[in-house]
């Protein structure tokens, strides 16, 4: 499988996609709407369907608290969103500023966005955003950071303690390709439980936010990824390429594209 739609668990919503009315009769069984970005060919999203939607725990809260609905990054079909306009799947997903495949939100019950998911989740660190995602309350912002201008493009790295993700993130950064691309960087750690992280309104371990030289904050990553996808995102920030493309999914798939052309093997989960 490749993570395609019709891939899913059968309790995904076959959905009109006219969202203000999907969100208005989730709240009347006292649900929430969950919107699944995904696309072909996505190893991230290939795991979430097969590992995490799977679990039987997972099924039994999404199938009880929410009614999901697939969209596909680069898809045409029309949608409504929650504010009443009208566009595409790609141009929604362009809206949300979506980067990364799998990325998930929820909506309350007025159509605001109760939580957003981006990237790769296990399922016990999934089971908890559903409970974050179900739970009432303001919701949390996340605030785009900005820092003063330096010689070079920074990399925050939030960690907590007995954090084994954050233990393999840190493998991760020590991974040739990965390391060779972290030397334009400046970086530095810092704790989730610090006022830097509540500021900037960090809320997993491990988050890693990248800025460019200039102190603009360019991408974050905050789930599960594995060294091509590091290795691409620091790329992605450190050559500008984020200036002239504002997708960094394309810029992944074009850098893919011609280290094939190249002759080289391209493993997206290694």
């Amino acid at each position: 499988m490749t993570g395609k739609t019709q891939d899913l668990p059968a309790w995904f919503a076959q959905s009109l996609l006219i969202l203000p009315e999907e969100i208005a009769d989730a709240a009347k069984e006292n649900k929430r709407v969950m919107l699944y970005f995904e696309q072909d060919g996505c190893p991230y999203c290939k795991r979430m369907v097969e590992v995490t939607f799977r679990d039987p725990k997972v099924s039994a809260r999404m199938q009880e608290r929410f009614v999901p609905i697939a969209l596909n990054i680069w898809g045409d079909r029309e949608v409504t969103a929650p504010d009443g306009k009208t566009m595409s799947e790609k141009q929604l997903a362009a809206s949300f500023k979506v980067q990364f495949t799998p990325t998930i939100v929820f909506f309350d019950e007025k159509g605001a966005v109760a939580l957003r998911v981006n990237g790769y989740y296990p399922p016990e660190r999934f089971l908890a955003a559903l409970d974050q995602a179900a739970r009432p309350g303001p919701v949390a912002e996340v605030t785009v950071a900005s820092r003063s201008p330096r010689a070079r493009p920074l990399a925050l790295l939030f960690t907590a303690e007995k954090c084994a993700a954050c233990e393999e993130l840190k493998t991760t950064l020590r991974h040739d390709r990965v390391a060779r691309q972290l030397k334009a960087f400046d970086l530095e750690q810092l704790p989730l439980s610090g006022a830097q992280a509540k500021q900037m309104g960090v809320g997993e371990a491990p988050t890693l936010v990248l800025f460019d030289a200039k102190g603009r904050e360019v991408l974050r990553l905050e789930a599960y990824f594995r060294p091509f996808h590091v290795a691409g995102s620091l790329e992605y920030v450190s050559s500008g390429a984020y200036r002239t493309e504002p997708s960094f999914q394309r810029f992944l798939q074009g850098k893919a594209e011609r280290m094939r052309e190249r002759g080289e093997r391209v493993d997206l989960w290694n």
